[in-house]
């Protein structure tokens, strides 16, 4: 019995400094002009994964590894696609070279070249003519008959349609091409360009970056596994934004508004708080019950509050308990980053 007084005396000791220790806290927090409210951290991840359907060439980061924004985080096999983009710059080469053809428009010596053409077919209808003189002149006296002088009638009208097909290619010779067809050539060589392009990001898709500063949290899909656009590869914490998710009775909400500035406090650094402010306040009770009749029911309601936090060294943690202070003389809009 003697030694559990002394024991008893202790804990007696220990409960009366502990509670003038929390009096102690309150007065000071009073004499600030601040509370405190108690959570968790709470963080915002993303599920990624490929746009494009192809078998996995490599991993290149880990669970739990920081990655940047930007950072490739896995790549897909390109050979089909490659190959693609190789066949059609071979078509936008060939593409280009007919615009170009004819933009130039026809070369002189394919105009010089049109003209003898015209200039023979001159000739024949000339040689042709006196022929069907000559024997107009013969068929009358007999010397010739009347069916040489048709045939040669007839040659004679061919000569003739073949000159003014040869003076009508050597126009367009000389017109060059039409305007229209050298549009069509050009839209289809930006058609070609176009499509291009959609190979390249497509290109681009086969490689997975960080869409923003994170946390690998989880590594789903491995090296030669199928992705796929329904398939998540990763699941990435983000750094930016953290809060802590906090509930406070109903009685606090007229001490707490949106925009006031808190300090964060963990049990790991407790004299290095990091800066926040109060960022949501729910309109809705969480705890039942939610219809309540009397004060002291009244009471119970708790409301969910986020804090925002600015973590710049990426020390918190999804789940890290912390202590938030908040600054109720001194409120203001959320701080520029």
């Amino acid at each position: 019995m003697k030694k559990v007084f002394p024991v008893i005396i202790l804990i007696v000791a220990a409960a009366g400094a502990y509670m003038y220790w929390q009096n102690q806290n309150k007065k000071q927090d009073e004499n600030t002009g601040s509370f405190k409210i108690y959570g968790t951290i709470d963080i915002r991840d993303t599920v990624l994964a490929f746009t494009e359907q192809e078998r996995i060439e490599t991993v290149l980061v880990e669970e739990g590894m920081r990655v940047k924004k930007g950072q490739v985080l896995a790549k897909l096999r390109t050979t089909k696609l490659d190959a693609a983009i190789k066949a059609l710059q071979a078509r936008i080469a060939a593409q280009q070279e007919t615009v170009a053809k004819l933009e130039a428009g026809n070369r002189s010596q394919e105009i010089d070249q049109a003209r003898a053409e015209v200039q023979a077919a001159r000739a024949r209808v000339e040689n042709v003519s006196r022929n069907v003189k000559r024997l107009k002149a013969t068929s009358r006296s007999g010397a010739t008959s009347i069916q040489n002088y048709d045939d040669a009638k007839a040659q004679l009208k061919v000569e003739r349609a073949q000159l003014s097909a040869s003076r009508k290619a050597l126009d367009l010779l000389i017109e060059g091409p039409r305007k229209e067809d050298i549009a069509a050539a050009r839209h289809q060589f930006d058609a070609l360009v176009a499509d291009l392009a959609q190979l390249q990001v497509r290109l681009s898709d086969m490689t997975l970056t960080a869409p923003a500063d994170g946390t690998i949290q989880s590594r789903i899909l491995e090296q030669g596994e199928l992705a796929g656009p329904s398939k998540p590869a990763f699941v990435l914490a983000l750094s930016d934004p953290k809060w802590v998710r906090a509930y406070i009775p109903e009685p606090m909400l007229g001490k707490i508004n949106i925009g006031m500035t808190a300090r964060i406090f963990t049990d790991t650094l407790p004299d290095q708080p990091l800066d926040g402010w109060v960022g949501f306040i729910s309109p809705v009770a969480e705890f039942t019950p939610r219809a309540v009749a009397t004060e002291d029911l009244r009471t119970q309601l708790v409301y969910e509050t986020r804090v925002f936090v600015k973590d710049p060294e990426d020390i918190l943690r999804l789940g890290t308990p912390v202590t938030v202070s908040v600054d109720e003389n001194q409120p203001q809009a959320r701080p520029a980053d």
